[in-house]
C-alpha cells in the first residue's frame, strides 16, 4: 500500500494547518494556538475529544465500524516549539520573534491530524484509537504530566506508537530499532563556594574557578574509567560561569552545569554517584563546598519487539520494504515518549524528510533556526498511521 489516495486528497489542506501553526510557535504549556486549531478541526470533523491534559493537551477518540475485538490503539504527536528566532526564510516563518516550530512539532501534530480525518471518515478497523496531542516534549515533561493526569486509565491502550521527522534522513525512507532508541536525558548543576579575595594574593582565597577547572577535568573520567565501555554514556559540561568581570577579583562562586546521557539505568545511576563522588573529594581537598543539584529529567525511549516488527512491517507497505531499516544506530537525543512506552508496549520511528537540494530547510538539522518540516511527509506519516489502526485492529466483514 503507497501512501492512501484519500489522504493524498487532502494533503494541501493540512499542509495549509502546519504552516498556520508555524506561523504561530508556542513554547511548553503555553501551546493554545496548536490546541485551539485542534479541537477546532476535531469538532469540525465530528471526532469526540477531552481537552485539558497537561493545560493544553487534548486526546481524542474515534471509533472503528466495530469494537468488539476491545482492543484500542494510541497515537501520539506533540506540539510545542522552541526558544529560537527563525531563519529559514520560509512564508510562513514564525510571527513570533525568538520562538520557532524548529524540530518539525507543527508537522507532526499535522500528521496526527490528517489522521484522524481519514479514521473519521472510513472506521475501517474493529476498535478504538486514541490520538493523543501532547504539549511540553521540549524538555517540559508533557508526557510525564499527562500520565500523572492520568490519559492511560481514562483512555485504555493496548500500545502507543509516535514518530519523528529526521532531516539527516531522505524523504521515503523509515528507521527504527528494537530496544533502546533514543537516551535517558538527565542534568547537572554544580555550584562551587570558594572565597573570594584580591586577584594578587590568592593564598587568601579559595578560588573556584581553579577548583571548576579541575571538576571539568576529573568529570571526565565518569565516561572514560568508570563507565564500561559497551554501555553508551556521555557527560557534557556546557556551562562554566564564573567570576566577577574585573580582571582583578577572585570571585566567591562558580556555577557549572550539563547534560548526560545514557540508555540504562545502570549507568545513568553510575553517573550520579561518580559525580557527587568527586565533587566531595575536591571540595574536601580545596576547602571549598560543592553543592551538586542532579535531575533524572527524561527516561530512554525503548521500543518492545512485536510493535516495532509490527511497525516496520506498515511503514513498509506504505515506503517499500527497502526504504525501512530496523537497525538504525542509538540516538544520544531524548524523547519524553519513552515516559509512555514504560507503561505501554509501542514503538518510535524516524521517517525522512529530508531532499536533495543541500541547501533546503528540510536538510537542516533539528533545532536550527534554519530548519522547516517538510510537508511531503504528512501523506506518508498519516498512511502509516492508518496502516497500524487498520492492520492491528482489522475489520472482519
Amino acid at each position: 500500500m503507497p501512501v492512501i489516495n484519500r489522504v493524498a486528497d487532502f494533503k494541501d489542506e493540512i499542509a495549509a494547518l502546519r504552516r498556520s501553526m508555524h506561523e504561530n510557535p508556542q513554547t511548553s504549556y503555553e501551546e493554545t494556538f496548536a490546541s485551539d486549531l485542534v479541537a477546532k478541526k476535531l469538532t469540525e470533523w465530528g471526532i469526540t475529544f477531552k481537552r485539558g491534559y497537561a493545560v493544553t493537551g487534548i486526546v481524542a477518540t474515534i471509533e472503528g465500524q466495530k469494537t468488539d475485538s476491545g482492543k484500542a490503539i494510541g497515537l501520539r504527536a506533540d506540539m510545542d516549539a522552541l526558544d529560537i528566532l527563525e531563519k529559514s526564510g520560509q512564508a510562513w516563518s514564525s510571527k513570533t520573534p525568538g520562538k520557532m516550530h524548529g524540530c518539525g512539532h507543527d508537522g507532526h501534530t499535522s500528521i496526527l491530524l490528517s489522521t484522524a480525518k481519514y479514521l473519521q471518515e472510513t472506521r475501517n478497523f474493529n476498535g478504538k484509537v486514541h490520538l493523543i496531542f501532547q504539549p511540553a516534549e521540549e524538555g517540559g515533561r508533557g508526557a510525564d504530566r499527562m500520565l500523572a493526569e492520568g490519559i492511560f486509565k481514562d483512555f485504555q491502550c493496548d500500545a502507543v506508537y509516535g514518530l519523528h521527522n529526521w532531516p539527516w534522513m531522505p524523504l521515503g525512507t523509515v528507521e527504527t530499532r528494537v530496544g533502546p532508541l533514543m537516551a535517558n536525558v538527565d542534568e547537572f548543576e554544580l555550584v562551587i563556594h570558594g572565597q573570594g579575595g584580591h586577584a594578587a594574593y590568592p593564598q587568601a582565597s579559595i578560588d573556584p574557578i581553579v577548583i571548576g577547572a579541575q571538576l571539568v577535568m576529573a568529570l571526565q573520567t565518569v565516561v572514560s574509567r568508570s563507565n564500561t565501555p559497551v554501555d553508551p554514556l556521555v557527560l557534557s559540561i556546557t556551562n562554566f560561569n564564573g567570576g566577577t568581570g574585573a580582571s582583578n577579583v577572585i570571585a566567591d562562586t562558580a556555577t557549572i552545569t550539563g547534560t548526560v546521557r545514557s540508555f540504562t539505568e545502570e549507568a545513568r545511576q553510575l553517573a550520579q554517584k561518580r559525580m557527587t563522588e568527586i565533587c566531595a573529594g575536591i571540595a574536601t581537598s580545596t576547602g571549598s563546598k560543592i553543592d551538586i543539584d542532579y535531575t533524572f529529567e527524561i527516561d530512554a525511549t525503548v521500543n518492545s519487539p512485536a510493535e516495532t516488527a509490527f511497525a516496520a512491517a506498515c511503514a513498509a507497505k506504505v515506503v517499500g520494504q527497502d526504504a525501512v531499516k530496523t537497525d538504525t544506530p542509538l540516538c544520544m537525543g531524548g524523547e519524553d515518549f519513552g515516559s509512555f512506552l514504560k507503561h505501554k508496549p509501542g514503538c518510535y520511528v524516524f521517517f525522512g524528510q529530508g531532499t536533495k537540494n543541500p541547501d533546503s530547510p528540510h536538510n537542516q538539522g533539528l533545532h536550527s533556526p534554519f530548519y522547516d518540516f517538510n510537508d511531503e511527509l504528512i501523506p506518508l506519516g498519516s498512511s502509516f498511521f492508518a496502516e497500524l489502526i487498520e492492520g492491528s485492529m482489522p475489520l472482519k466483514k
